[in-house]
């Protein structure tokens, strides 16, 4: 769910399209050209790295290691084998043992086609209607309350009303026990970026972005400018600005150099696209814990394990896509 979710969808964006529209508009070219360019780099991106993940998943259910580490927020999740007409009991890190009514198949059939149905028609609406930001997010919120009203009266009947306070209850002690952790660690990476100078008087000097941005500004002005080295300090540029953990604050920056590195108006987009691939992957994140936290925590996996796991397939689908991306230019 980590790499095709926050990897490829997130990198490609071409349904918002809000990162090609920021590169873009930092390089100074079309955002179709980005768009465009970035079609063969999200694709072999993606293959790398998720076809490397899964053949180290392999080799190691193979060999017997364990490939799911225990459950960061409640420690392990067990949940006891039943029939339909019995009761599933599932470990709970905040509250005592919740009996949960099972459905019968035919109202699980209708529900698994009409959830996904249901969310569909939020994204035309979203379409029509040109919703953004909290009208957007009220749309999708009010269809998942409305999704979890209807499932809890399927399935507990006359209970069901109290049944919904619990749930409601129970995610919203998920939801601090997940995000807590969020705190502490987004306070090291927001040292890296912009931010910072909210915090304090003049930490840095005028016209700094942020230590991290500093750092993939100055890694530009290192090295020459051709488009084979272009290609390499962009893969890295954007690593390096996408380490604050949010992987869309650099990539206006990424797009900037990606215009001084381009040596034709064909390798612009190219250069553009790339750099945007590496930020959004490394921070977007399927390097950076805190962008992790999410997906890990849906999964019940430890968002640092995850990351462990996600270094190798990522490094690799990097340099494999850096390398198309010099016969590209």
């Amino acid at each position: 769910m980590n790499l095709f979710g926050h990897g490829i969808a997130l990198s490609g964006d071409y349904i918002i399209q809000g990162a090609p529209k920021l590169t873009a508009d930092a390089a100074g070219i079309p955002v179709t050209s980005v768009m465009t360019a970035s079609i063969p780099l999200v694709i072999v991106m993606g293959t790398v790295s998720t076809l490397t993940a899964f053949w180290m998943l392999r080799k190691e259910m193979k060999s017997g290691s364990p490939v799911h580490p225990p459950n960061f927020i409640s420690g392990t999740m067990t949940t006891e084998p039943s029939s339909s007409s019995e009761a599933v009991s599932t470990s709970l890190p905040t509250s005592q043992p919740v009996q949960r009514q099972v459905m019968s198949p035919r109202l699980q059939k209708t529900f698994a086609l009409l959830i996904p149905l249901l969310f569909a028609v939020d994204v035309i609406l979203m379409f029509v209607l040109k919703l953004q930001g909290g009208d957007a997010t009220a749309l999708i919120g009010g269809t998942a309350v409305v999704i979890l009203i209807a499932v809890t009266l399927a399935a507990h009947r006359h209970a069901g009303p109290e049944e919904t306070t619990n749930y409601l209850i129970e995610g919203f002690q998920f939801g601090f026990k997940v995000f807590g952790p969020v705190i502490p660690i987004a306070a090291f990476f927001y040292l890296g970026d912009a931010a910072i100078t909210e915090l304090f008087i003049n930490p840095l000097p005028e016209g700094s972005h942020g230590i991290v941005n500093d750092l993939g500004v100055a890694l530009a002005g290192l090295v020459p400018l051709n488009d084979t080295v272009g290609a390499i300090t962009m893969t890295v540029t954007g690593a390096v600005t996408g380490m604050d953990g949010s992987g869309f604050s650099g990539i206006s920056l990424v797009g900037s150099i990606a215009s001084m590195f381009a040596g034709s108006a064909d390798s612009a987009p190219v250069l553009t696209a790339l750099g945007q691939v590496a930020a959004i992957w490394v921070g977007g994140g399927t390097l950076i814990p805190w962008a992790l936290i999410p997906a890990a925590a849906i999964c019940g996996v430890n968002p640092f394990e995850l990351a462990r796991r996600n270094l190798k397939p990522v490094l690799l689908g990097l340099t494999v896509t850096t390398i198309v991306a010099i016969f590209l230019i």
